[in-house]
């Protein structure tokens, strides 16, 4: 069980998760915090990785708790974190599902390469470099995404997206929609 705060996931269409977030400057005791309540929230929304801004926190930093192609478990904290993704020439795309927590509900199939590697600092400012494979790459790319104001859906073509956010929007206004 995560030590922080739960906070409410923010869902598209607020203004936060659609603008890149702000470098952090400070590694100190707030920063500390903001990554125990973004722990605590992926973890009570049942998600593998949460990005600040979906908790309305415009900083470049995610969290992250998932498997990797070997089904080992990566967990850690991401703080201005640069995405390197493969060369074109040895790059191979997962055409797995994808969702968000921003987006509760619906999934759709995005291709994003299998292999993905983020640089960046952990909440003391320390360097950290984490490669990813599977669900891990897949995490680490949809993170950092979020980080410039994109979410998964504006990833798809316009006819899956909008696919996904009637599905989202008939979840939001029909209760009973999630059970059956």
């Amino acid at each position: 069980m995560a030590a922080g705060q739960v906070r409410p996931i923010t869902l598209v269409g607020t203004p936060v998760l659609h603008q890149p977030c702000r470098l952090v400057d400070d590694f100190d005791a707030a920063l500390k915090e903001l990554a125990d309540d973004m722990f605590a929230s992926m973890y009570e929304a049942d998600g593998v990785g949460l990005a600040a801004n979906q908790i309305g926190v415009a900083l470049r930093v995610f969290v992250y708790d998932c498997p990797d192609e070997d089904g080992e478990r990566h967990k850690g904290v991401v703080v201005n974190p640069v995405l390197e993704l493969p060369a074109l020439e040895n790059r191979r795309l997962d055409d797995g599902d994808e969702g968000c927590l921003s987006v509760p509900g619906p999934h759709a199939r995005l291709a994003r390469p299998d292999r993905a590697t983020v640089h960046g600092f952990d909440v003391t400012g320390a360097a950290v470099t984490v490669e990813g494979t599977g669900l891990l790459a897949r995490c680490l790319q949809h993170e950092t995404d979020h980080l410039e104001g994109r979410l998964y859906i504006d990833r798809l073509s316009s006819r899956a997206r909008k696919k996904v956010l009637k599905e989202y929007e008939t979840l939001r206004t029909e209760p009973d929609a999630l059970s059956g």
